[in-house]
């Protein structure tokens, strides 16, 4: 199943959770599956499951929602990556990235966890590190305000307004490194700035 990847986008379950800004891995996952006509659906992996294709003749996208909390995301990540027989490489994990500024997505594959628990999770699940990052990036939290609320609230009304673009960017650094390849997705979004 070479021509498969498996795509996670990463977030927290329930309502309570889901505009926040920790979740923005999972929105843009579910704009994916949106425009490739697909719909979620409980696997027995312990995720949300969507199955389509980018294009008529492209390479398959399995979609994986976990159904656990952000820092158990492992669980469920490695699950499927074996229902599925999807190696780690094959793997893009998208993740809200407070390194980097808001509006603006990086693409890394491999490297350590950032403090981002998600990741660090999925990598001792996976047993290896080397699956590839789309980092959304959603920037600092503001004076003194505790990183924890500030990755659980939701978008101010200007951030708002720029998530859509935000997320269409995330969901095509998946379509290009599917089809064309990391360094390109790379080249590509890396050129770009935050704040159109």
């Amino acid at each position: 199943m070479s021509d498969t990847w498996l795509v996670v986008g990463l977030g927290n379950p329930g309502s309570k959770y889901e505009a926040t800004r920790h979740n923005i891995g999972e929105i843009a996952v579910d704009e994916l599956a949106r425009q490739c006509g697909v719909s979620f659906s409980s696997h027995r992996s312990n995720n949300q499951i969507a199955s389509g294709w980018v294009r008529p003749g492209g390479a398959k996208l399995v979609l994986a929602k976990p159904n656990s909390y952000m820092n158990t995301s492992g669980g469920p990540v490695a699950a499927a990556a074996k229902y599925f027989d999807i190696a780690p490489e094959r793997i893009i994990v998208l993740h809200d990235e407070l390194d980097i500024p808001f509006d603006t997505v990086r693409l890394k594959q491999g490297g350590g966890h950032g403090g981002h628990n998600g990741l660090r999770d999925i990598a001792k699940a996976l047993g290896a590190p080397n699956f590839v990052r789309v980092r959304i990036g959603i920037g600092r939290p503001p004076g003194q305000q505790d990183v924890a609320d500030f990755v659980l609230s939701r978008f101010s009304k200007q951030e708002a307004a720029a998530v859509p673009l935000l997320v269409r960017d995330a969901v095509d650094a998946v379509i290009t490194t599917v089809e064309s390849g990391l360094v390109a997705a790379q080249q590509e979004f890396h050129s770009r700035g935050g704040a159109r």
